[in-house]
Formats: C-alpha cells, sequence, structure tokens
C-alpha cells in the first residue's frame, strides 16, 4: 500500500474518488477540482443528498400548486437571496461556496470572450458578476445571471444582424477576459458549515420555485440548457470543438421538465469550468506561439 497526500492507495480496493482526482483528462481548474471532489466525499452528499433530493421534488410540485392557488402572485427574490445568502454563510461548506461564487465569475468572462470576438468593439449591457464573498449574493444575483445570459444572446445576436455577420473562426483570438485567477474572500468555516453543494442546491431549488415568479423560475431552468448555445459559439470562434463533449445540457429548443433542475445545475456548473479551462489552454497555447 502506498499513499497519494491524504488517500490511501490499494490496487485491491482502489478509491474511485483518487482516480478522478489524479485524472488529468479534463482542463479543469486544480484547486476548485479538487474543492468538488473534497465537497462530494462529504457525508451530506453521500447520505443527506438521497433524502433531500425526492422530497425536493415534490416540494418544486407544491410551490407550483401554490402559484395556481395565489394566482401567481408571489414574487419576492430579494428574500430568496437573503435565505440563499443566509445559507451559504451559515451551512454551506468552504468548498461548495467557493465553487458557487466561483461560477459567477467564470460564467461572466466567457461571455464577455465570445462578445469580444464576435462582435469586436461592441459588448452587451450585462449586470456584473464578481461577488468575493456570500453576503455579495443577496444584491439578486442568481436572478441576474440568469437575465445576463438571455440578454447576452439576444444582444449579441442583434449586432451581428445589424452588422450581417455571424459566429465563426477568427484570425486573431482576444483572450483578455479569460483569468487564470478568481479573487474571493476567506470562506465561512463554522461548525455547522457542513451541507455540500449538491445538497444545497436540492434544497434551494424549491425555495427559487415557490419565491421567483413562475417566469422567472423557468427562464433560470430553461437557461441551463444554453450550455449548449455557449459551447457552440465558443467552438465556432475557436475551430476547436472538444469541450463539446463535455456539456450534458443539450437542445434549448425542446426545454426539460423543471424537476431535475437540481442535478442539471450542477451539469451546468462543470461544463463551465470545462469551457473556461479550455479557454485558458488556449490562450497559455496561443502565449506560447506568440513567443517562440
Amino acid at each position: 500500500m502506498s499513499e497519494r497526500g491524504d488517500r490511501p492507495y490499494d490496487p485491491a480496493d482502489p478509491d474511485p474518488w483518487l482516480a478522478l482526482a489524479m485524472d488529468k483528462s479534463l482542463p479543469f481548474d486544480p484547486a476548485a477540482k479538487a474543492d468538488l471532489i473534497r465537497d462530494q466525499r462529504r457525508w451530506s452528499a453521500i447520505f443527506l443528498l438521497s433524502v433531500v433530493r425526492p422530497f425536493a421534488r415534490l416540494m418544486i410540485i407544491l410551490a407550483w400548486a401554490i402559484h395556481l392557488l395565489t394566482f401567481r402572485l408571489i414574487h419576492a427574490p430579494k428574500l430568496l437571496h437573503r435565505l440563499i445568502a443566509f445559507g451559504m454563510r451559515r451551512l454551506v461548506t468552504p468548498e461548495a461556496n467557493r465553487m458557487i461564487l466561483r461560477h459567477f465569475h467564470l460564467g461572466a468572462q466567457i461571455l464577455r470572450f465570445i462578445a469580444d470576438n464576435a462582435t469586436p468593439g461592441f459588448r452587451p449591457t450585462l449586470e456584473p458578476m464578481e461577488p468575493r464573498r456570500p453576503q455579495d449574493v443577496r444584491d439578486n444575483l442568481f436572478l441576474k445571471h440568469d437575465l445576463n445570459i438571455f440578454n447576452f444572446l439576444i444582444q449579441l445576436n442583434a449586432e451581428l444582424d445589424r452588422r450581417g455577420d455571424v459566429i465563426g473562426p477568427r484570425q486573431h483570438i482576444d483572450f483578455s477576459a479569460i483569468e487564470d485567477e478568481i479573487d474571493l474572500e476567506e470562506m465561512p468555516k463554522g461548525r455547522l458549515n457542513l451541507i455540500d453543494l449538491h445538497t444545497a442546491i436540492e434544497v434551494y431549488t424549491p425555495l427559487y420555485a415557490l419565491l421567483l415568479s413562475q417566469r422567472d423560475f423557468d427562464r433560470a431552468v430553461h437557461s441551463l440548457q444554453l450550455d449548449e448555445t455557449i459551447g457552440l459559439y465558443a467552438a465556432r470562434l475557436t475551430g476547436e470543438e472538444k469541450h463539446l463533449a463535455m456539456i450534458n445540457n443539450r437542445h434549448p429548443l425542446i426545454p426539460h421538465s423543471n424537476l431535475r433542475a437540481g442535478y442539471r445545475l450542477m451539469l451546468h456548473g462543470l461544463s463551465t469550468e470545462v469551457l473556461h479551462g479550455f479557454l485558458r489552454e488556449l490562450k497559455a497555447r496561443q502565449k506560447l506561439a506568440q513567443a517562440a
């Protein structure tokens, strides 16, 4: 038996998470990947998630019924985001909090990258997405993130139509939007910060369904399938398509059921990490070629 960090290696009983930690097939930031794996080894991900998931899906159906009975008048995004921020500060693991906040930065950088190359000189008007601590999500950050994606698509394609242009390969790719480091503050490490990312998402999703309007919730869930659209834009600009194999949220013209939104949100996070990591690799490759 030998050791790899704090994980024992036994050829007769290999640890699946150790194999995934050592695998380098995905262009994934090492620190972010370590956070994801450490978080999914938590007791809450192993035991609590299986109990929470079916209950959360039942609560989504109940939220729909409440919206119908109240004539869809419930709309409390500020309360929703205060509850999310409270949970992140008091209950969610440091690893999960870093992944949540990091996701906003990566998504914003990817959209800027596409705009910089698809429509040079024009950038869609979007809400800033640079949270550094859990409290920063209180400003309706999750809702603004969803709105940004659709506003980006509408404004970008309107500008392409105005120019009579399409998204295609560019001779020179501008990678200035893609950053190697994400600046975050130290995450809370209280005695109750024990809930992993996936379990937290499954708990938050019924709150989303209840405290947002039905239109806002549907749009948020529908945005997950735009992973395919954003991935295709990046592929057409760079001429590289390998990252498309890691996109599981597909076919935005035929929406999925909202009941599996929690799991699909995890896939959305993975797709974003892989695409950003892929663009970082291309940026480093371009820098080496220019230095040669």
